[in-house]
């Protein structure tokens, strides 16, 4: 062979084998990163070591998780990339909208319905235990000694606040000017009637008809302190009837009359006397005599008489007495004594003049006056001295009363029976009242301010908790796990997808720096080869 040609020959050669040795020396190194996955082995002895890459999987697991945790993905980094961009905030506004939103449109049939059906017996089993438990509590707070003494102090408090309030000051003028006007409007109303007539006589003929057909006494109508009352108001005119009688009994007229009638009792006794008589009797004297017997002695003696206690006293008997004989005697008989058609005049008459004072312009006029008179007694007086004039004790009285009733009426099992009654009624309207859509019923700024605030209190609170819970979450040792657990081959896969081009590079580069080399010494060997040598 040309030794020209064998030179060729060889220094191509070499530089073949040098671009194929770089190339094949590049995607050795390449293929080692990944392979072999375990170590080739024989005798014991390893013959071909593990790949680079699963051969230090938990060393690289441990820089990339410090890397992570610690550098990329630090508690700072992520409590700035929530907070300082407002990246938490508005994703929690969004969400928390689009949750209203949601609610607010939805149409609910009513809250039974509205619950997941997983849910509902449990928290239906919940709600009747809670109503029981709330029941029992009820009734054991209205019997205890402490709703006592609270209620007592309650009501003591409100009782001395209305006593110290004025009359003028809890009732207006406009509202008594109302007040009087409706009452007079009533009564005008009603005394104008036309039947008015016809019930007064039906009333008046109805209560004699009864007092009529009554065994009962006329004092079995009256109190007995009624009718000490009468006999003493008649004893109280016993006084001035005997005066007037006294008065009578002295006048110069009864005088007169007195000895007029002695006088002519004396003369018709005077003339059958005999003559011898009549001369030793003087018809003169006798006359005479009798004058000074009645304007004398016997005015006297009258008025010590008439104006004496004795006197009185018989008086008063004699009028007790009276009274109660009348008292005593029935209805029935007293009234039967009258002739029926004097009875009925006696009905038409009374019904008259009822009829007459009632539709009568000063009936109207008094009721009114007194009305006003009284309104202005009481005006300026509180409520509690008005009632301290009626009975010094009747505050108190009102105040115990109060407590006890109310109290009594607490104290009872049909309150607490009807507390729980009106308890579960409202719990099952609840549970089955139509809801419909929530927008219906509240309004639409109502729900922008809920929500802001509810995304406002979610924002602080994962400001002020967000951290503690960063930093007890371990994104480093999260990492380092997931990459040691991580599979080879997905690991191989996942590095090939992102750097299969660079690597093919490399490939490229290692096989370009073998024909470098192959051509530097393929111009050595032409240059220091000699044949024959």
């Amino acid at each position: 062979m040309d030794p020209t040609t064998f030179k060729l020959l060889i220094a191509l050669a070499i530089v073949i084998i040098a671009t194929v040795h770089g190339f094949g020396a590049a995607w050795l190194a390449i293929w080692m990163l990944f392979h072999p996955y375990k170590p080739v082995k024989l005798l014991g002895l390893t013959i071909w070591p593990q790949g680079m890459i699963p051969r230090h999987r938990e060393r690289l697991a441990q820089s990339i998780g410090n890397a992570v945790g610690n550098e990329l993905v630090s508690q700072q980094t992520v409590f700035d990339a929530l907070f300082e961009t407002s990246f938490f905030q508005l994703k929690v506004q969004d969400f928390v909208g689009s949750y209203t939103n949601e609610l607010l449109a939805r149409v609910y049939p009513s809250f039974l319905d509205a619950l997941p059906s997983q849910a509902r017996a449990p928290i239906l089993d919940t709600i009747s235990a809670l109503q029981y438990r709330l029941a029992e509590y009820i009734a054991s707070m209205l019997k205890s000694e402490e709703t006592a003494h609270a209620i007592e102090k309650f009501i003591d408090h409100q009782v001395d606040e209305l006593v110290e309030r004025r009359f003028g000051d809890m009732v207006s003028g406009d509202t008594l000017d109302q007040v009087m006007s409706f009452l007079q409007q009533r009564l005008q109303k009603v005394i104008s009637e036309e039947s008015l007539e016809r019930k007064l006589r039906d009333f008046v003929s109805g209560r004699l008809d009864e007092l009529a057909r009554s065994k009962a006494t006329l004092a079995e109508t009256f109190t007995p302190d009624t009718i000490q009352f009468i006999k003493e108001r008649i004893d109280q005119q016993v006084p001035p009837i005997v005066q007037h009688l006294a008065d009578i009994a002295t006048s110069q007229t009864t005088r007169k009359q007195i000895g007029s009638l002695i006088k002519l009792e004396v003369d018709q006794y005077y003339e059958q006397l005999s003559l011898i008589k009549k001369i030793f009797i003087s018809r003169e004297r006798i006359h005479r005599e009798v004058d000074d017997l009645v304007n004398k002695t016997l005015p006297n003696r009258m008025e010590e008489y008439l104006r004496g206690p004795a006197f009185e006293q018989e008086a008063e008997a004699f009028l007790n007495s009276t009274i109660d004989n009348v008292m005593a005697r029935p209805l029935n008989v007293l009234i039967g004594q009258f002739d029926s058609v004097k009875f009925d005049e006696l009905k038409d008459q009374v019904t008259r003049r009822l009829l007459e004072l009632v539709r009568s312009e000063g009936l109207s006029e008094s009721v009114a006056n007194y009305f006003t008179d009284a309104i202005d007694r009481l005006r300026p007086q509180t409520l509690g001295s008005v009632m301290q004039q009626l009975d010094p004790q009747t505050i108190e009285q009102a105040k115990k009363l109060l407590t006890r009733s109310l109290l009594n009426l607490l104290s009872r099992d049909d309150t607490a029976r009807t507390v729980n009654a009106v308890l579960s009624s409202q719990i099952e309207r609840l549970l089955i009242s139509p809801i419909g859509r929530l927008a219906d019923h509240v309004s639409e700024s109502s729900m922008q301010r809920a929500s802001s605030a509810l995304v406002e209190r979610i924002t602080f609170a994962a400001r002020e908790r967000l951290p503690v819970a960063i930093a007890e979450f371990d994104v480093g040792g999260l990492v380092r796990k997931k990459v040691s657990d991580y599979p080879i081959e997905k690991l191989e896969a996942l590095v090939l997808s992102v750097a299969q081009q660079h690597l093919k590079t490399i490939e490229l580069f290692g096989a370009i720096i073998g024909f470098f080399i192959g051509v530097g010494q393929a111009i050595y060997f032409w240059l220091t080869y000699v044949p024959g040598r």
